[in-house]
């Protein structure tokens, strides 16, 4: 049993107020399509990642995944935290503190975290990792298929694993910051695997016009506005698997980016795959975020 995963955790977490949507998550569960599960896990899982370098644990310790800030929480015991992704305002008790730095929490201290200037996702790591119940070997959220643990709620406890070898020697992590919603995003896509389902123009439109996300995206996808991508072949696509990144062209309707939460087939063609080293990005973005994709 790993040591996120013990029956007696040393020390627990609650949550005081939930914010928009808070979910514990991991690196997901690869490896399980076949049986119609996807991967899930943390939407940015480079920001998930650096949590728990920080503060010494495995990194593929269950982090909580906060979207658009707002979570409150305290730990009954004598804790060390990070928050790293998005950039927000965090306070510890009375004391006004920042992400990317190790916070210590005394015990029964609340931990508050505001709202995010840039990005969308913040991720919060305990020293020891979150112990839920692993599911299929992961303890990610799938909020598609419904598997893991449930979206976090006032007064929901979280286990806190025990802490292993010393404490990294790091007041402040130095990390690339999300993207300025300001400023168009620059995706890097290869084209495929159903170009050739699409009019040369639709390429041509892919890859030259400014799309926006919309406020209905989700984990599942980002969805996207902007123009149609005629298509040369009009038949109905036999559902097929698709990835994680892959942009699935529905006739007529939004381009969908697909997240760690998508489905494991689909019946739309894919007319391109975002490339795996921006989907980091991908999880920062916020409606009315301009898109741009590059072939890259």
């Amino acid at each position: 049993m790993s040591s996120h995963a013990q029956l007696r955790p040393p020390g627990r977490l609650t949550v005081v107020e939930p914010g928009m949507l808070s979910l514990v998550q991991d690196r997901g569960r690869p490896g399980y399509a076949h049986l119609g599960v996807g991967r899930a896990g943390a939407a940015d899982l480079a920001a998930m990642v650096l949590a728990n370098r920080v503060l010494g644990n495995d990194e593929s310790a269950p982090v909580v995944e906060v979207t658009n800030g707002g979570l409150a929480f305290t730990c009954d015991v004598p804790s060390f935290v990070a928050v790293t992704g998005a950039p927000l305002p965090v306070k510890v008790g009375a004391r006004r503190r920042w992400t990317h730095e190790v916070l210590s929490v005394a015990a029964g201290e609340v931990v508050a975290l505001g709202m995010p200037h840039h990005g969308l996702r913040s991720y919060v790591a305990v020293r020891g990792g979150i112990c839920v119940p692993p599911v299929l070997g992961s303890c990610s959220t799938d909020r598609l298929s419904g598997l893991g643990p449930e979206r976090l709620r006032a007064g929901a406890t979280l286990g806190i694993g025990p802490g292993r070898g010393r404490l990294p020697v790091a007041d402040l992590v130095v990390a690339p910051p999300p993207p300025d919603p300001a400023e168009d995003v620059r995706l890097p896509v290869r084209l495929g695997p159903r170009a050739d389902w699409f009019e040369p123009e639709a390429l041509r439109t892919l890859l030259k016009t400014r799309f926006e996300v919309t406020p209905d995206s989700d984990r599942v996808g980002v969805r996207l506005a902007g123009p149609a991508l005629p298509r040369r072949i009009l038949s109905e696509l036999t559902s097929e698997g698709v990835v994680e990144g892959s942009l699935q062209a529905p006739p007529g309707g939004r381009l969908t980016l697909f997240g760690p939460d998508h489905p494991v087939t689909g019946g739309y063609p894919v007319i391109a795959v975002v490339r795996e080293r921006a989907m980091p990005v991908v999880a920062q973005l916020r409606p009315g975020q301009g898109v741009r994709f590059v072939r890259g």
